[in-house]
């Protein structure tokens, strides 16, 4: 499992604040996980991800000291923006790369749970219609759904796509699953707390592209 185990999400502070130096080491290596989908419709996904960590990235190498959490980003931007923000800046990538950070959370959540297609169970279908539909969905609109919705014939077999993550090498499923569920403990709870912290600071919005 090494695509993922390699490069694992620290444990968070009891407060929950998110260490922006750390948090972008860790997301850094994400991308690459759509290219294991197989299907060129997720590059526009795994190119936004890049793009959004790049416009974070940008803004915290401009004074690391005062960026040193995401928080301390947004509530930067939120005082220097005004009436613009929450839509400008890196609270803007923020909220986009959250999404995308879901979507791989759901999907991977998914097949550690044992959720498939009975009539095609080596068919990740059903796992990324789920992330999706949860995760990016009701921010796209009807054309990028349509496309979105094609891409799902051309999802990789389960056997290959957890080959793809293991970057070539042959493993077994439980063994897969069990380093997948060890991954999202600190995963999920990064996610779940940059989700908590658009709540807090009321900075989500809701348009479709």
């Amino acid at each position: 499992m090494s695509l993922l185990m390699d490069n694992q999400f620290g444990e968070l502070p009891v407060d929950k604040s998110v260490d922006t130096k750390f948090f972008l080491e860790s997301v850094a290596y994400l991308p690459p996980f759509f290219d294991c989908l197989g299907s060129k419709v997720f590059v526009p996904i795994k190119s936004d991800i890049s793009g959004n960590i790049t416009k974070i990235r940008s803004v915290y190498d401009k004074d690391p000291a005062k960026y040193a959490t995401l928080q301390q980003i947004m509530e930067s931007e939120k005082e220097a923006y005004g009436t613009e923000w929450p839509k400008v800046g890196a609270t803007l990538a923020l909220m986009w790369l959250k999404r995308g950070l879901r979507f791989i959370q759901i999907l991977l959540q998914s097949l550690a749970d044992g959720e498939k297609d009975e009539n095609n169970p080596n068919l990740i279908r059903v796992n990324i219609t789920k992330a999706y539909d949860q995760a990016l969905k009701k921010y796209h609109g009807w054309l990028v759904q349509k496309i979105f919705k094609a891409a799902l014939f051309a999802a990789p077999y389960k056997s290959d796509f957890i080959k793809a993550l293991s970057k070539g090498q042959e493993v077994r499923e439980e063994d897969c699953m069990a380093s997948v569920r060890q991954f999202l403990i600190n995963y999920t709870a990064t996610v779940d707390a940059i989700y908590e912290m658009y709540t807090t600071l009321n900075a989500e919005l809701d348009y479709s592209v």
